[in-house]
């Protein structure tokens, strides 16, 4: 590895093995020697959705060493309504009381709202709207582009121009998705305005592009198909510092019996891939 770039700082989200109640989830990030994670809201029977208070997912963090650096996610954040500006809110309260630092922000994706004008119109008017909110509660917001054909934010160029002609480079970023980006296949790159990065792995050899889902995202192996040692080296050669959190979706990965071991042998995998 190059000795002027920085390495790679790896996190872990809660999708990883999400049976797991926080605590224990923050252990096994301990006990990995990583300190970053990512909690969500869309657990059934844990964390959020179980109800537990903020301040008991900010102690336990705490007690554990580890920092929340998402809740993942605000969905359908550009299909804004005044339900959604309700939901944003509580879930910015809820990320500021438990000392998260961001908070995810995906897209309609239901093959609606994608019409261009359209699209780019609704992604200014959520940005507009999110950005007092996440600002008054020092919270940052990681837009994240899917990379699926139905999708109403595709492009991270998009999601980009969108921020800037907001003015809300202070308070967005965009989070790339290894798996996302390659379904989409926009090739350019925006390090510096990259918050956080989301990486898996697709095996099978008989998928299709388009056939490709969550389902079928594992950790990272040698059998990986979709570039993500490239994606990495190339977000640190261009200056990229922040985590690259593993999001797995498959079952496989969730019913893992030792979960920390197959992280383990992917952190040392990819790092010795990284020249």
């Amino acid at each position: 590895m190059s000795a002027t770039r920085s390495a790679p700082v790896f996190a872990i989200n809660h999708m990883v093995t999400p049976k797991l109640r926080p605590q224990a989830f923050f252990e096994l990030t301990r006990c990995l020697g990583l300190q970053d994670v990512e909690i969500r809201n869309d657990l059934a029977g844990n964390a959020i959705i179980d109800g537990m208070p903020a301040a008991d997912i900010r102690a336990q963090a705490a007690n554990a060493g580890v920092r929340i650096a998402t809740i993942n996610a605000l969905q359908r954040f550009n299909e804004w309504t005044s339900e959604r500006e309700r939901e944003a809110i509580a879930l910015a309260d809820y990320a500021r009381d438990a000392g998260a630092a961001a908070l995810v922000l995906v897209p309609v994706n239901d093959g609606t709202g994608q019409k261009d004008g359209e699209r780019q119109a609704n992604l200014r008017t959520a940005l507009k709207a999110l950005l007092p909110i996440l600002n008054e509660r020092g919270l940052k917001g990681f837009v994240e582009p899917l990379g699926f054909e139905i999708c109403s934010l595709r492009s991270k160029r998009e999601a980009v121009e969108a921020i800037n002609d907001i003015g809300g480079q202070g308070t967005f970023r965009i989070a790339h998705d290894t798996f996302h980006h390659h379904l989409a296949g926009e090739p350019a790159l925006f390090p510096e305005m990259t918050g956080l990065v989301h990486i898996s792995g697709v095996t099978d050899p008989a998928l299709s592009i388009s056939d490709m889902r969550d389902s079928h995202r594992v950790l990272i192996d040698v059998q990986d198909r979709l570039g993500n040692i490239a994606q990495i080296q190339a977000l640190l050669d261009a200056g990229y510092k922040g985590p690259f959190s593993f999001e797995p979706f498959a079952e496989e990965v969730q019913q893992l019996i030792n979960p920390a071991a197959a992280l383990s042998e992917s952190i040392e995998l990819i790092k010795s891939k990284l020249v």
